[in-house]
């Protein structure tokens, strides 16, 4: 019998609107559906601006709890409400169609305000209040909160001069008012106007179905809003915004993004191209523009950024979720070490037959990706390691023969457990030497292809700063480019911590080599001080 899928919603006519939507273009594929509404802190809490609540994602926390007890198997929600960092176990499993993204003013009366000193504006986004201050200084702006219906009705009972609100929703239920004045000013908060579906990452029927929803170019859009969001480490609690659309003439992704000042006396703002296909360091070159003029600055000005007893920091960029498991009293700061560059491959690497193929990273797969199309590839057997890998060829490229949790056990299966006599490795120019070895050793030839570049990416770190986190040999290397070694190195493995032993006085290691290891690591040490 085939499976009902649950959808979990919020139960404001708008999330229903969106819920039925997917239940819709799940009937069309040949899903069976049902809704499951389930109340949100957002909708509870009504007294107060969301910035203000203190929690991070007010509007999808219950439907994350709802997934994780089984309760449902999908959550809808308005992807611009979804922090950036996902609850362990919680995926999205896909994007719909963007809407309208725009912003909108909703008038009381009459626009004559505009030319006027004073006037009264609501919102409950701390985004739109700094960037209605920004424009309107003498301006009164007061906070707004409930569903949309809700809304609409305290505009019309409250003295004010209007209302912003997000365009796509209003249009969606049909009831954006005819009056209501557009603001192409006013860059919108990264992915709004965007539906997103969640669902647990084991549930491989659902994910499958709702991946078939995916809006490929919408996803690629608010993925750089969000990545922008993520590195400029805001969230409901500062005034960013961010703009993607790609131009179907140029095939180029447009891209504008804003940080303010809360009471929008200050405003940092960037506007970048790149080619689709090419803009994976899009966000985080436009995040580094914001940063490097001043954008740091304007946050820890804006209070946006505490003091802490400790200071540490981490070599590779950590999810807002890592950071809160990190104690109080640390104040913990984070940068990629490590970049990578896609290799150009010439076509002569496809045109014989890989009979057996080795990949051990996402950065692998991305990186034949890059210099060729799903047609041009020609593997027979895949080998890989991680799950996600292997869930990224299977999209990607084709069928996995197998895959390992790391790179000795599947040195070891092919070895072990196989015939074969030579393997086709794609690897970075800086890699291991285990999982070659083990093959070279057991009679196993290995045909090593360079398909990206490890790039050192050091950062000049505070003096102030007394613990490093470590997560590779490379990234000890690139460390050393620009920093001293009077700190603490805390490694997240053996093979990283030999490395830094032979720089650093003091060197801990993680129980597990993984990152959650090394944060608990952290704070043993700390707290216990």
């Amino acid at each position: 019998m085939q499976k009902i899928i649950r959808i979990g919603t919020r139960e404001s006519e708008l999330a229903l609107w969106q819920a039925n939507k997917v239940r819709k273009e799940l009937a069309v594929l040949g899903y069976e559906s049902v809704l499951v509404p389930i109340k949100s802190m957002g909708d509870i809490v009504l007294d107060k601006p969301l910035y203000e609540l203190g929690i991070t994602g007010v509007f999808t926390k219950n439907l994350d709890v709802a997934l994780l007890n089984g309760d449902i198997d999908i959550a809808v929600h308005s992807l611009k409400d979804v922090p950036t960092a996902l609850p362990e176990g919680i995926v999205q499993a896909a994007v719909l169609k963007r809407a309208n993204y725009s912003d909108i003013l909703v008038l009381k009366d009459t626009e004559e305000f505009f030319g006027q000193p004073e006037a009264i504006i609501a919102t409950g986004s701390i985004r739109r209040k700094a960037m209605w201050l920004n424009r309107y200084p003498t301006h009164t702006v007061v906070p707004l909160r409930g569903n949309v219906n809700t809304r609409l009705e305290k505009v019309e009972e409250n003295d004010w001069d209007g209302a912003v609100f997000a365009a796509a929703g209003l249009e969606r239920i049909g009831k954006r008012p005819g009056g209501a004045v557009n603001l192409p000013w006013m860059i919108p908060a990264p992915a709004q106007g965007a539906i997103m579906i969640a669902a647990l990452e084991k549930d491989d029927y659902t994910i499958d179905a709702c991946e078939q929803l995916n809006h490929p170019d919408t996803k690629i859009c608010v993925g750089i809003e969000r990545e922008f969001l993520r590195l400029l480490e805001g969230g409901c609690s500062a005034p960013i915004g961010a703009l993607a659309y790609i131009d179907d003439k140029t095939e180029e992704i447009n891209f504008k993004g804003v940080l303010l000042k809360t009471d929008g006396s200050k405003k940092i703002s960037v506007a970048k191209t790149a080619k689709v296909g090419s803009h994976e360091y899009l966000a985080k070159d436009c995040v580094d523009y914001i940063l490097n003029r001043g954008g740091r600055e304007l946050m820890i000005e804006d209070g946006e950024v505490a003091v802490a007893k400790h200071a540490i920091y981490s070599t590779k960029k950590l999810s807002e979720a890592q950071k809160k498991t990190v104690d109080n009293s640390i104040g913990i700061k984070d940068s990629d070490f490590i970049k990578i560059r896609f290799n150009r491959m010439p076509a002569k690497v496809m045109k014989k037959q890989h009979e057996n193929v080795v990949i051990t990273s996402q950065n692998g797969v991305e990186a034949i990706l890059n210099s060729f199309t799903k047609n041009e590839i020609n593997f027979k057997n895949i080998f890989c390691v991680g799950r996600r890998t292997k869930k990224l060829i299977e999209s990607r490229i084709g069928k996995v023969a197998h895959v390992a949790k790391n790179a000795i056990k599947l040195a070891e299966y092919i070895a072990k457990e196989t015939d074969i006599k030579t393997v086709s490795y794609f690897s970075s120019d800086l890699r291991l030497d285990i999982l070659p070895t083990y093959l070279q050793e057991n009679n196993v030839a290995v045909n090593e292809i360079e398909a990206y570049k490890t790039m050192l990416s050091s950062v000049k770190i505070a003096a102030s700063v007394s613990g490093v986190l470590f997560y590779s040999p490379s990234g000890i290397e690139s460390y050393l480019k620009d920093n001293n070694t009077d700190k603490i190195a805390f490694c997240i493995g053996e093979t990283t911590a030999v490395e830094a032993r032979k720089h650093f006085d003091e060197v801990q290691v993680a129980n597990m080599p993984d990152v959650d290891s090394v944060l608990a690591l952290i704070n043993a040490h700390y707290i216990k001080e």
